[in-house]
């Protein structure tokens, strides 16, 4: 009886760090995507300080593939020191989670507030020739989402282009 918890509790433990590194890789992933779809969308930030998240995402996939590295060799190794840490180093992410929530939800109008003026600033540079970067960004973020301005087409109404434009209409997105 006691042998067969002990194997039951090694298999628990072996899969929860193989979830461990089933995440690592998914982050990893997220994190290079972001990398990547950041050259279509790097002329609405002002700073390449937006590529921050895509960092911090690739380093807790880092993290996450490291933790599970340590609880499967404490686990298969049987060492009560090894998993003493792990579980310590469980803990400390659930505590760190807890804090990047409230963080988020107590910043998270601040980011709005950000994000929006840096978009609201290239849409006042739109020229509707396509053949600068903010309106070649705009353009391809019309397209990709289908819809144009920030929050709806009403946002076009305090920018340059819509007032300089003698139709009073957003502009068409060229293909």
């Amino acid at each position: 009886m006691g042998q067969c918890g002990i194997t039951s509790s090694k298999t628990v433990l072996v899969f929860l760090n193989l979830i461990f590194w089933a995440a690592a890789g998914i982050l990893c992933y997220i994190g290079a995507y972001v990398f990547i779809t950041y050259d279509d969308y790097d002329h609405f930030f002002e700073d390449v300080y937006t590529l921050i998240p895509a960092v911090v995402i690739i380093a807790v996939g880092t993290l996450l593939f490291i933790i599970g590295l340590i609880g499967c060799c404490a686990t298969i190794r049987e060492s009560s020191c090894g998993l003493a840490t792990f579980a310590v180093i469980l803990l400390l992410v659930f505590v760190t989670e807890c804090v990047v929530v409230v963080l988020g939800y107590i910043y998270r109008a601040k980011v709005e507030d950000e994000v929006n003026h840096s978009i609201q600033k290239v849409y006042n540079e739109y020229s509707g020739a396509n053949r600068d970067a903010p309106s070649r960004a705009i353009d391809y973020v019309q397209r990709q989402l289908h819809c144009c301005g920030i929050h709806n087409y009403s946002d076009w109404r305090n920018t340059r282009w819509f007032k300089e434009s003698k139709n009073n209409s957003v502009p068409v997105t060229n293909n």
